[in-house]
């Protein structure tokens, strides 16, 4: 009789106990509110987790996750539970403001914050737009901050490499002037970024419901496609403090899935998901 397989590790069951075990620590950690009908992605983003640390089931890695004094583990979970879509330019009637208005009409020092800026693609963004709009910036003090939970996506965007599919809504010149296109190992397009762009951005890991080490104040922020994952309640907070580190006139952006609806506040309504204080 032939020796059976082991099962894989991506068929062990995802039970509703676990399922609310582990959504409770992302809520408790990070104000991440994951719902129901999300297992089938908790399941299957962890399940790799599962396989390259050869633990047998879920149980034994929150064991796992738990018992680790440093919370090494507990970091790459909220690593790959945490969703990171992003691209170049996205949803651009944003940065057309930015370009047309808003950093036109700024003097002095410049502070930008991309909060959670995932692989680097919105802050680096933001650079090209102060060197078009910022003229001439090398008299200028411009600092763009980019934070971040997740590790891994921080180290991808510090690298500042991107495949020439993910540069396709950049435009030809912009791609000229800021970018150096080289060829990976395999023969693939890559672009990275060049020392004008990187000057002008920090990037640091920040949880949003900890302390924030920085002072400001900031001339815009921007919170896009981040607040859908927290309840009314971390929304609020979110808000309130985004509001003491901004200037007077400075902006507030979310993403156009989101909107401050329901929340108490005083930011001035200017366009879809774009507020003025």
């Amino acid at each position: 009789m032939p020796l059976q397989s082991p099962p894989l590790f991506a068929e062990c069951e995802l039970s509703p106990a676990l399922f609310t075990r582990i959504t409770g620590m992302l809520y408790e950690h990070a104000g991440i509110r994951m719902r129901e009908g999300k297992e089938g992605l908790v399941r299957a983003r962890l399940a790799k987790r599962l396989r390259k640390l050869g633990v047998p089931d879920f149980d034994a890695y929150l064991t796992l996750v738990e018992s680790q004094p440093d919370r090494r583990e507990f970091a790459e979970m909220i690593d790959v539970l945490t969703t990171n879509k992003t691209s170049f330019l996205r949803e651009v009637s944003h940065f057309d403001l930015l370009r047309e208005k808003i950093l036109p009409q700024l003097s002095g020092p410049v502070r930008l914050w991309s909060a959670g800026c995932s692989s680097g693609e919105e802050p680096y963004t933001l650079a090209m737009l102060c060197q078009e709009s910022l003229s001439p910036i090398a008299s200028r003090e411009v600092r763009i901050l980019a934070t971040d939970i997740s590790h891994r996506v921080l180290a991808t965007a510090k690298a500042a490499t991107y495949t020439a599919e993910l540069m396709r809504d950049v435009p030809p010149e912009w791609l000229r002037k800021y970018w150096i296109k080289h060829t990976d190992a395999q023969g693939h397009e890559q672009y990275e970024s060049g020392p004008m762009l990187r000057k002008l951005v920090h990037f640091a890991r920040l949880n949003l419901m900890e302390r924030w080490p920085m002072q400001g104040p900031f001339d815009a922020i921007l919170c896009r496609n981040v607040m859908i994952y927290f309840d009314k309640t971390t929304q609020q907070q979110l808000v309130e403090r985004y509001w003491a580190l901004l200037r007077p006139g400075g902006h507030l952006f979310v993403g156009h899935s989101e909107s401050l609806t329901g929340l108490t506040h005083r930011f001035r309504y200017v366009q879809p998901a774009v507020y003025v204080k």
